[in-house]
């Protein structure tokens, strides 16, 4: 960032050398703004084709002073345009403002707070679903990844406030603190509900007293990384078919068979109805597995009775094309 601002401030300042050499050899030589100009790029280049000269005493003094400070400013302006092609970062640069430009226009998108293992995953299987996200990560060798993978991104701390209102906190759905110790995570908490009390606040932990402290603050549900890699090994040690259901039924990869959220809108045609008379079992083949409230009361198997309300969200089974189907009617 610093090295950002260096580059566009000498381009600034070789910019007004510029302006400052056509407009006072205008006006002190009398020559015309195109000669100004020309005769500003010779002083400045240190050509001297001696066509166009200085012959007053001002205008010589004049030329003395643009050639101690305007040509040292060209010289430091390319050497930093080159180091940054070198790099590759011209188009960094000038990308930049692109970049911030969309994120702002971002509205209910997530915030993925560290791009580490656990990071890269979630920011993938988000693009993968067609999601909006922008990645907080402070890392330069981390922030070249990201851009190599073109996911949205905020250099910077995501425990600064700044960071957070850069990336849209106040206008996203949600923020995922996978930083990698719990005391950041704990912060970014905070820092997010202060300036979004509705977002939802999903936080990776260490341990079991983190997970207390950091659901204490705010968070929306804590997971382990630990505890539910292990609790999948012991599933496939004990139940190794439920996993291989549970794995094809949750997976993208899995076009056959899914399971997925479907949220009930409020005048959308099946509330009011039984699941029966939906017909999510004989026109789309689906199968409720569970009828999760507004109130956040969860009924797990409901009978073909249950009489669907607004903004339930029904746990389906069934094809993805089904699935998408049913997902409009719930929408409309």
């Amino acid at each position: 960032m610093i090295q950002e601002r260096k580059i566009r401030y000498a381009f600034a300042i070789l910019f007004l050398i510029v302006v400052t050499g056509t407009v006072g050899y205008h006006l002190i030589e009398g020559w015309s703004i195109l000669e100004s100009f020309y005769a500003t790029i010779v002083t400045l280049g240190t050509v001297g084709y001696g066509d166009y000269y200085p012959r007053s005493m001002e205008g010589r003094l004049f030329a003395i002073f643009l050639i101690v400070f305007g040509v040292g400013a060209m010289a430091y302006t390319f050497a930093l345009a080159m180091e940054y092609f070198l790099e590759g970062r011209l188009s960094q640069i000038f990308g930049r403002g692109k970049l911030e430009r969309q994120i702002k226009k971002m509205n209910g998108h997530y915030i993925i707070c560290g791009f580490g293992k656990m990071g890269c995953l979630i920011c993938r299987e988000l693009s993968r679903e067609g999601i909006e996200f922008v990645v907080i990560e402070n890392d330069p060798a981390v922030i070249l990844e990201i851009a190599e993978e073109e996911f949205f991104y905020i250099k910077g701390s995501a425990a600064e406030d700044k960071t957070l209102i850069d990336a849209g906190v106040e206008r996203a759905k949600g923020i995922v603190c996978a930083l990698p110790t719990d005391a950041h995570n704990l912060y970014v908490i905070l820092a997010a509900k202060e300036k979004n009390p509705d977002i939802f606040v999903l936080s990776r932990s260490e341990d079991d007293a983190s997970e207390h402290r950091l659901m204490k603050v705010g968070a929306d549900r804590v997971m382990s990384p630990y505890k539910e890699g292990a609790m999948r090994m012991v599933m496939a040690i004990l139940k190794p078919d439920m996993l291989d259901f549970i794995e094809l039924t949750t997976q993208r990869q899995s076009l056959e068979l899914r399971m997925e959220e479907l949220t009930v809108c409020d005048n959308s045609a099946p509330v009011g109805k039984t699941l029966e008379e939906s017909g999510l079992r004989q026109k789309y083949g689906l199968i409720v597995v569970a009828v999760k409230k507004e109130s956040g009361k969860m009924i797990f198997n409901p009978a073909a009775s249950y009489i669907i309300e607004k903004m339930d969200k029904l746990i389906a089974l069934g094809e993805e094309k089904n699935l998408a189907d049913f997902s409009e009617i719930c929408q409309a």
